[in-house]
């Protein structure tokens, strides 16, 4: 192969004046992450954090459609289909990624534009710096796949106020720009049309005490949070103890979104389902994103070897014909024991980020 039929890395590195600049490069795939993707942030991150002449790092997805859709899917299913381990290989070496642009030293600027799916929100939504636009829709489908919200999402699902990110964990919903603000997922808004203003003013940018009054110069204020309209019926019909008794609220609800709400959670895998909220409620008492990012791992190897997993990628990406078989097939089928034994520990092959004091110099 000549150099000039050499495809591009998945991962564009780049440095302009300050700015370290990491680039998501599989616009295809809606820039959808990879193990060796994962590695080269870290890497490169590693390096950076030391290096003087980087004030800031950047991350942005090439094309328009998505920072990031999430994991690659397809090659997690193919990987269980063959009983491989590179899923949990992935996992292993996402997760310390997550961590390490949510403790990294120099300021991290993520710009969440497109679709914000599942790991996408892991590499962006625990930055210090998060940019929303118009066209930004941030979720964790997990529970549509017959999976749970990972990635460091119910720690910060479990954060957002009221019962919001339970609402968007159990439905697999997607948030608005203006939304994430207002979840905690996301800091500034700005026009799409100002990225390229502001990769320009970061650029130029000649001290990181600057950063403020740049990304004042191209950001605005967001317009009003949809979800806002929902808040009532959402904190009342999430508040209950069990997915049960969450939808029974629901059905039982005046509100015609709050029933469709119902029909869209019984959609989904009842394990995944109660699973999710498990996660998220015992997150919320979790000390820090360190502890939730263990955990999230443990559930995340429990779920690779249930079924729903599997069968929920055929039925939506493999052979879309979205109508996933789970089992257990109902809410009330799944029981508190099978919930819990997606939490026990995983002996040798746990993940201890805990013991990590400072992430970016592994």
């Amino acid at each position: 192969m000549t150099a000039a039929q050499e495809p591009e890395p998945e991962v564009l590195v780049r440095r302009e004046g300050g700015i370290g600049h990491l680039i998501l490069n599989r616009p295809k795939a809606m820039n959808a992450l990879t193990h060796g993707m994962m590695m080269t942030i870290g890497r490169t991150l590693t390096e950076w954090a030391t290096d003087d002449a980087v004030h800031a790092v950047l991350l942005t997805g090439a094309g328009e459609r998505a920072l990031c859709a999430g994991g690659d899917i397809v090659a997690i299913y193919r990987d269980t289909v063959a009983g491989g381990t590179g899923t949990e290989t992935f996992w292993a070496g996402e997760y310390p990624v997550n961590l390490q642009i949510a403790r990294y030293p120099k300021p991290f600027i993520a710009v969440m534009d497109g679709l914000v799916l599942g790991g996408g929100v892991g590499v962006s939504a625990h930055a210090a710096v998060r940019i929303v636009t118009e066209r930004t829709k941030v979720g964790m489908p997990e529970t549509a796949i017959g999976f749970v919200p990972d990635v460091g999402g119910t720690y910060l699902f479990s954060r957002s106020p009221g019962e919001l990110g339970t609402h968007l964990a159990l439905t697999a919903g997607t948030a608005t720009g203006a939304d994430a603000i207002m979840l905690g997922l996301a800091d500034r808004f700005m026009p799409s049309e100002n990225l390229p203003a502001l990769v320009r003013a970061l650029e130029q940018m000649s001290h990181v005490d600057d950063l403020p009054a740049t990304l004042d110069s191209v950001t605005e204020t967001p317009p009003p949070a949809p979800l806002l309209a929902s808040v009532a019926w959402i904190d009342a019909c999430y508040s209950a103890p069990t997915a049960e008794l969450i939808v029974a609220n629901l059905q039982q609800s005046t509100s015609a979104d709050a029933r469709a709400t119902a029909d869209a959670i019984l959609a989904k895998s009842p394990t995944a389902v109660k699973v999710t909220l498990e996660s998220l409620r015992r997150a919320r008492q979790l000390p820090s994103l360190e502890a939730v990012l263990e955990q999230e791992f443990r559930v995340s190897i429990h779920s690779l070897k249930r079924p729903d997993f599997r069968e929920g990628i055929r039925a939506m990406v493999i052979d879309k014909d979205r109508t996933p078989q789970w089992s257990p097939g109902t809410l009330e089928d799944v029981s508190d024991d099978e919930v819990a034994s997606h939490f026990t520990d995983l002996g040798p092959d746990e993940l201890r980020l805990t013991e990590l004091a400072r992430p970016h110099t592994n």
